[in-house]
């Protein structure tokens, strides 16, 4: 590990720290020193970078850093009072991050999270740590280095209230990931609503979004509040965005920027305080390329992007999610949990899962219902 600090505070608390976790530390209080140790080659498995308030010197330390060895995660030490600093870092790819002032225990659980990963990020995580709870019956699953290091950047990115646009396949679990990155914000003890922008006609989706007012000279005026207004202080989440015709994508920009919208057939404006969140499973070069995502409101959801991988591409995950699917629906349905014979984990491990989480769900229940792994199997 190397430390980039002018601070002896800092290098004092690394220094007990590693001590006790037996971890190999460096320090240097330049940026073009750690530079030249990056450009050495030498082996590193993470770079702490203390930033100071208004640091553009720590900044440029970050760029340089990540051009130069982008496989070597850094974490950063940020001081709470600047917000615009950590958004910058996130766009420049720190991986995490500990407020200051810090407390020993914080800082050694956030290192342990990304130090040796060699020898430590890549085993599961201690049990219970892998799996975690984001409200309404949804969990998080951490099973893997790719998805710990999604769930550190999902906080990273909670802190800082803009826009995140959240790309993955159908089923990955981008709505899981919109609820942990709410459930970690300052906005958690509010509302989080999702809207599937494919599901409605472009009349319906404009009301769901922003409600209506309706009445006349003979009717009784009548108002119904959108999700919008029921998510006022919250977390909305525009799942399939690129199904959102243009007009309205037109619209929703606007709203976003000056923070106010109309209900349909209102005439005033509502005060909106929300953090909007957007998910698609198209290429995004596919869709602004084919117009399906106007290329101004892209701008604006994509202060921050979040990749969620492919069950695929986590393979180690899947003994894990077997058993957590399993142990869930059993409880559901009031039926035994069954056990997973070896030919079906093998089976699991070696097939591609399109479907991905969902489709391993879908699985889990037929085999749990059905009895009969054969069976089960069989419709893979």
């Amino acid at each position: 590990m190397l430390l980039v600090s002018r601070q002896p505070s800092a290098l004092a608390c690394l220094w007990t720290l590693s001590q006790a976790n037996v971890w190999k530390l460096d320090s240097t209080n330049s940026g073009l020193h750690a530079l030249e140790v990056m450009r050495s080659g030498v082996t590193l498995n993470l770079v702490l970078l203390d930033l100071e308030p208004g640091d553009a010197d720590g900044l440029r330390t970050l760029r340089w850093l990540r051009q130069v060895r982008p496989e070597v995660p850094v974490v950063l030490l940020c001081p709470r009072e600047d917000r615009g600093q950590m958004m910058e870092a996130v766009r420049l790819g720190a991986l995490d991050y500990v407020i200051k002032p810090c407390h020993t225990q914080q800082l050694e659980r956030v290192l342990k999270r990304h130090l040796n990963g060699k020898a430590r990020c890549d085993e599961l995580a201690p049990p219970g740590d892998e799996i975690e709870a984001i409200g309404d019956e949804m969990f998080f699953v951490a099973g893997s280095p790719v998805m710990r290091r999604l769930r550190a950047r999902a906080e990273l990115v909670a802190q800082i209230n803009v826009p995140v646009l959240i790309l993955g396949e159908s089923g990955s679990g981008k709505e899981i990931v919109a609820r942990l990155i709410h459930k970690l914000s300052i906005r958690s003890g509010s509302q989080f609503l999702k809207v599937n922008c494919g599901a409605l006609p472009r009349e319906l989706l404009e009301s769901e979004l922003f409600g209506y007012e309706c009445g006349g000279s003979t009717a009784i005026p009548r108002t119904d509040g959108g999700k919008f207004e029921l998510c006022d202080g919250g977390t909305i989440l525009l799942n399939e965005i690129t199904e959102m015709p243009s007009a309205l994508q037109s619209q929703l920009l606007h709203i976003m920027q000056d923070g106010r919208f109309f209900r349909v057939g209102g005439k005033a404006a509502i005060p909106l305080d929300i953090r909007v969140l957007a998910a698609t499973n198209m290429d995004l070069e596919q869709a602004l390329f084919e117009k399906k995502l106007r290329e101004d409101l892209y701008y604006r959801l994509s202060a921050f992007t979040v990749h969620v991988p492919p069950l695929r591409q986590r393979k180690e995950e899947i003994r894990l999610l077997l058993g957590h699917f399993m142990d869930r629906m059993s409880k559901h349905y009031g039926l035994p949990a069954r056990m997973f014979s070896a030919n079906v984990l093998e089976t699991c491990r070696q097939y591609s899962w399109p479907g991905n989480l969902r489709e391993l769900e879908n699985f889990v229940k037929r085999y749990l219902v059905m009895g009969d792994e054969s069976l089960a199997l069989s419709e893979l």
